[in-house]
């Protein structure tokens, strides 16, 4: 996996997702949110801190490794601003619940990475809907710096994503998009796997082609058992850019998976998916560093470029 570098990725026209994006990291939220959300943003800033020390230290004792390490310690530091946002500037960090032991290596910083985002889903299921938006967009990126910085492990606080028993319809809203997003990367992906050649590459597109398969499958079966109509794809979709060999089809790839994180970012809002939302749009930012996108510091939270949302007619290419 390409080490991510600065943001520079997210100048193509956007596919046409209908995922409902938002604006930033964190919405205006009542007063009474924000004072439920105070002890989770403090615990999670005090393993903001913890990590940005992990970091320090292994710069320090890998100077030559500057550029890489500094570059995702940046996207940690923007991590800290958005969980700050809405507290006192004098607001002390909460003590951390338990000593981690200090990060020396890259391995043991990787190891930190991944320890932090177990921290962010842990507290998913208390906050308020925007706070858990970037919690688990911070998560999504510590997963991505893990696996940058060499360790593609699980995250401690994965498990079984529990079965919502109903859905409100805010919740069925915000599922519907990002069922509509999973139509648009399915067709997408059969175009990506049209031109990928044979080899680790044509595998890595069917893979994520059968991913998003059964991703969208699932939706629709959650949408259907609670009496709602499940989105229909479009005939087609046009494509943000022309693709026509194995580089364009691969920076198809890393696109659609860039938009996927903003419908799975919202979707991260919901009362009741929470938790399936979080794993999606974790596994999308992986693949999206996978096919070689400089992801945000907050995948799915960055303004996403306009989208034209007109279909062509059509089915797209098979996934190869």
């Amino acid at each position: 996996m390409p080490a991510p570098t600065r943001r520079s990725f997210l100048t193509l026209g956007a596919l046409a997702l209908l995922c409902g994006c938002t604006s930033g990291p964190d919405r205006a939220r009542r007063p009474a949110a924000e004072d439920a959300d105070r002890p989770l943003r403090l615990r999670q800033l005090a393993a903001t801190d913890a990590l940005l020390a992990d970091y320090d230290a292994v710069l320090a004792a890998n100077p030559g490794d500057a550029d890489r390490l500094g570059n995702l310690r940046d996207d940690v530091v923007q991590h800290r601003e958005a969980l700050a946002q809405s507290l006192p500037a004098s607001s002390p960090a909460a003590s951390p619940s338990a000593a981690s032991p200090a990060a020396r290596t890259v391995a043991d910083l990787a190891a930190a990475e991944l320890r932090t985002a177990g921290l962010r889903l842990a507290d998913l299921a208390a906050a308020s809907p925007a706070l858990a938006r970037t919690l688990a967009s911070a998560a999504a990126a510590g997963a991505a710096h893990a696996a940058a910085l060499g360790d593609t492990g699980p995250i401690a606080a994965d498990g079984p994503s529990p079965a919502p028993s109903a859905l409100a319809a805010a919740d069925t809203e915000a599922l519907q998009s990002a069922l509509a997003a999973e139509h648009a990367a399915v067709y997408g992906y059969g175009v990506v796997g049209a031109f990928l050649p044979a080899g680790p590459q044509r595998e890595d597109g069917r893979a994520a082609y059968a991913a998003h398969q059964s991703r969208r499958d699932a939706w629709q079966r959650l949408l259907a058992a609670g009496g709602a109509s499940p989105t229909a794809a479009a005939p087609g979709y046009r494509l943000p850019f022309p693709v026509k060999d194995a580089a364009t089809a691969g920076q198809l790839a890393a696109h659609l998976e860039i938009q996927l994180t903003a419908a799975y970012a919202d979707l991260c809002a919901s009362t009741a998916l929470r938790p399936q939302a979080a794993t999606a749009l974790r596994e999308c930012t992986l693949r999206a560093a996978h096919w070689g996108a400089d992801l945000p510091a907050l995948p799915g939270l960055t303004p996403a470029e306009p989208a034209d949302p007109a279909p062509t007619t059509g089915a797209g290419p098979g996934a190869g």
